[in-house]
């Protein structure tokens, strides 16, 4: 006489993903071009690879940083202050080098008129906050 066949059992998935949810990261192609900009000569695989594990740890530290500052000023939400106060702590931000001096030297135009307020015709500022 036949056996009967049983099924085989297969285990239940859970509703979570096996995956480990991985950060958010800056494109490396992005990293390459800013510091080739910066370096303004080649620069061997093995440096840069260092370049990108120290960009990658400085913005890191950057985003807790202003985390910090924010909570500590009961807020959910980091402003302009809060990233004023992390650049002037790390000297890039002085009396004699303000912040808006450091937008119009980095940043290209269409970022500056999103940062920096500007007066046009018919007394209207912009940005508006």
């Amino acid at each position: 006489p036949l056996k009967l066949l049983q099924p085989k059992t297969v285990p239940k998935r859970l509703g979570t993903s096996q995956k480990k949810p991985r950060e958010p990261q800056i494109p490396r192609s992005l990293i390459k071009e800013i510091f080739r900009h910066f370096a303004k000569m080649p620069v061997s695989r093995d440096a840069f690879q260092i370049v990108e594990k120290c960009s990658e740890r400085y913005f890191k530290q950057l985003s807790n940083d202003l985390e910090a500052y924010t909570h500590h000023a009961g807020r959910k939400t980091v402003e302009a202050a809060d990233l004023e106060v992390l650049l002037r702590r790390q000297g890039l931000v002085t009396d004699k080098m303000p912040l808006n001096v450091l937008i119009e030297r980095f940043l290209p135009l269409e970022y500056r008129k999103l940062l920096i307020p500007v007066a046009v015709s018919g007394n209207k500022v912009i940005p508006c906050k």
